[in-house]
């Protein structure tokens, strides 16, 4: 293992960290529709679960309503129920061969809540992300202990590792503010 080595493992475990807090917060519903925020919506294929995307076409409607149109008539009724038992707080309603799903406005209270899940998310990341450095920072003392690096030379990884995660925290910290935003805005 080399200082390089330690460097480019920890830039690439701290940019899915932040691919996985970017998909944490889409699901995180505003007070518009989107179709993301039926992805881990599961229903009942043939006795299998499957993800709804994977049975159904889904787009939006207007900015409110969210269109789910199966691709099996005989599905219709099984994803209309998998939605409305899902956490989501959504009520659908079929309306021939496609489902409109129409997202209710948030209320004040609901909105605080959903402020402090994405803060709660993004405090996740940044604990992630810390640990990756700590990984990173053992892996550079072991290779100091083994005689492999100098000194100053893991001094200097270090101070890169702390840019690094200096850098993936304000990026946390900026996708925190864009979704804060969002779910604040009526």
């Amino acid at each position: 293992m080399t200082v390089a080595s330690v460097k480019s493992s920890a830039d690439q475990r701290m940019q899915k960290s932040i691919e996985t807090l970017k998909a944490d917060l889409s699901k995180v519903r505003t007070g518009r529709a989107h179709p993301g925020i039926l992805d881990h919506v599961m229903v009942d294929y043939y006795g299998s679960p499957t993800n709804i995307s994977q049975v159904a076409n889904i787009t939006l409607i207007d900015s409110r309503t969210i269109g789910v149109q199966p691709w099996e008539k005989k599905m219709l009724t099984v994803i209309e129920k998998a939605i409305r038992e899902s956490d989501l707080g959504l009520n659908p309603a079929s309306q021939g061969d496609l489902i409109r799903v129409p997202t209710p406005p948030l209320t004040e209270e609901r909105r605080k809540e959903m402020v402090k899940l994405v803060k709660t998310e993004g405090e996740d990341a940044k604990i992630a992300v810390r640990n990756i450095r700590r990984d990173a920072n053992e892996s550079l003392k072991k290779l100091l202990k083994d005689k492999d690096i100098s000194e100053d030379d893991e001094r200097r990884a270090q101070d890169d590792i702390q840019k690094l995660t200096d850098k993936f925290v304000a990026e946390v910290d900026k996708l925190l503010a864009e979704k804060e935003k969002e779910v604040l805005t009526v």
